[in-house]
């Protein structure tokens, strides 16, 4: 297995987190416009905590995933839980640790912030990527609404 790095997303990730997170969103059919990607890389590295982290994974020094994730309230607790928003991980490095590694370093995160839960959705038909969170998370029972 190669030598995967992860690391908190920085100013000059900005094109190789372009080229993960648009890929990502292809993945799930979506495109979305220009302010969006500037609004959301400035938010991952800004310093309001309501705002998204995120880590990039690297293999021998080239970026090939990502991960964002936030802190927020809950109504059934005192601390805050962690929401894992998005994680992408290159089709060539599938296979070889990198999602579970950003999955890992989001619950590093979370312990370290005191949040004890880390939650995250996927589509039904992630089919490849159910069966890491299967091994690492368990699967609950609640369906996803919203509005249309």
């Amino acid at each position: 297995m190669s030598n995967i790095t992860i690391r908190p997303l920085a100013t000059d990730d900005r094109a190789e987190w372009s080229r993960l997170w648009r890929a990502y969103l292809a993945f799930y059919n979506t495109e979305l416009p220009p302010h969006i990607y500037d609004s959301t890389f400035a938010r991952l590295l800004g310093d309001d905590p309501q705002d998204f982290n995120g880590f990039i994974a690297e293999i021998d020094g080239r970026p090939v995933g990502l991960t964002h994730y936030l802190f927020h309230r809950h109504g059934w607790k005192i601390e805050n839980t962690c929401y894992l928003q998005d994680l992408y991980a290159d089709p060539e490095v599938r296979g070889q640790g990198v999602g579970r590694a950003l999955i890992e370093a989001v619950y590093d995160a979370a312990d370290a912030a005191g949040a004890p839960s880390v939650y995250w959705l996927t589509q039904d038909f992630n089919a490849e990527a159910r069966q890491l969170y299967d091994r690492i998370a368990t699967l609950t029972p609640f369906v996803k609404y919203a509005r249309p």
